[in-house]
């Protein structure tokens, strides 16, 4: 098989983009808790690494990909890898080697229960979350994928999702809340972030990253590779400057965390979008991101949920709504191979979306919250107040981060 040299160098690059985005993930969530907790949270990111990328190879991708059972799931007719060979080329469009294709979706699982880690920080055992973290893979991540992404229900009523909105941001964002909401408050309050540097190199990272995970959702190199690259830098720069913007004039001064964690809001929301909808649509999509994400983070303050990381309000908003603005902006114009939206004529497209996006969400929230019931009769969930006191760096881990 021949395949072409350029699309699977391009792929082998946004695979390493989305790889990087999980330590990035780690240093943005460490920046934001206590000196005490720093790593405990760390490790959360870096151990789905390695035990999403056993479980990938052992089902993920065959459950993920293979087969099709009822439009909910795929088989296990490729786990441990069996059948695949050398020279198979991803159907998708037969230019890649299907091995670079499994790497690219293997990082997406990495990252999107990692994602879920920064609303439940400083609670939550180590055992547990381990536990948590496959069996969230195996009933909420990896059915989705293949429903949305795998030949499934939803790919084939004609929902669209670029690069996860659905299958990463809504469904791990409500997953986040309901984890604030089973495990509760924080008994002992932390004075904010302790390292704002590694925040912002967090975002870095992650901003960067995503430029693999949105454009490279495209699956070769083409304009729309490059109408997502774009797309995705001009999203996370206006919801950056929104959010900026709004704490400029509400705190009476320009705050960094908030240009931060608006620009990561703005990559939330535009990543079910990137590959369907104009440079101009994007810029407002941005702005709209910042609005929303923000009002979302103060009603949840107000509502005095300890989504620590705002987990939630970034990523869960932010992604369900980038679903349902790809309903009302998607033009066969931009992009033949997506959908004309609301705008456009299509009512039922932006049903079909809005629904979508609705249903995974109170699913994710369902299945998130019974599942840390479950767990918590055979190992404990939550710690004991005196393992919070001390910060689990210590008590869990017997490591600290700084001296």
């Amino acid at each position: 098989m021949h395949f072409d040299t350029g699309n699977t160098g391009f792929m082998l690059v946004a695979t390493s983009l989305v790889m990087l985005m999980t330590p990035g993930l780690a240093f943005f969530y460490g920046g934001l808790v206590g000196r005490k907790n720093v790593l405990a949270i760390m490790i959360q990111s870096f151990v789905s690494m390695c035990t999403t990328t056993v479980l990938w190879f052992v089902c993920g991708y065959s459950l993920c990909f293979s087969g099709d059972i009822g439009g909910v799931i795929g088989n296990l007719d490729h786990a441990f890898m069996r059948g695949l060979s050398l020279n198979d080329a991803f159907a998708g469009n037969n230019s890649i080697p299907l091995f670079v294709f499994i790497a690219y979706q293997m990082m997406f699982a990495i990252i999107t229960p990692a994602l879920i880690t920064g609303a439940f920080t400083n609670r939550i055992r180590f055992g547990a979350y381990v536990i948590f973290l496959n069996a969230w893979l195996l009933f909420v991540y990896f059915p989705f994928v293949h429903m949305v992404w795998g030949g499934g229900l939803l790919q084939q009523w004609g929902v669209l999702d670029f690069a996860g909105g659905i299958v990463v941001h809504a469904i791990a964002g409500m997953a986040a809340l309901a984890s604030v909401l089973y495990v509760g408050k924080r008994k002992v309050k932390e004075h904010g972030p302790h390292s704002i540097p590694l925040v912002a190199l967090g975002t870095a990272l992650l901003w960067f990253g995503w430029y693999g995970f949105n454009a490279g959702s495209e699956l070769q190199v083409d304009a729309i590779t490059g109408l997502a690259f774009l797309n995705t830098d001009v999203a996370a720069s206006f919801a950056g400057a929104t959010w900026l913007i709004i704490d400029w004039i509400k705190e009476k001064r320009p705050k960094f965390l908030g240009l931060l964690t608006g620009s990561v809001a703005g990559l939330a929301t535009i990543t079910p979008a990137a590959g369907y909808v104009s440079t101009p649509v994007a810029a407002l999509i941005g702005i709209i991101a910042g609005l929303a994400c923000y009002v979302a983070v103060m009603y949840k303050n107000k509502k005095g949920w300890d989504d620590a990381l705002d987990v939630w309000g970034v990523h869960g908003v932010g992604g369900t709504i980038g679903v349902i603005l790809l309903g009302i902006f998607a033009s066969k114009m931009v992009n033949p191979a997506g959908a004309d939206g609301l705008l456009l004529g299509g009512t039922g497209f932006f049903f079909k979306q809005t629904i979508a996006v609705i249903g995974a969400s109170i699913y994710a929230f369902v299945f998130s919250y019974l599942c840390l019931v479950v767990i918590n009769i055979f190992t404990k969930v939550k710690v004991d107040e005196h393992e919070e006191e001390k910060g689990l760096d210590e008590s869990i881990h017997g490591e600290s981060a700084y001296l």
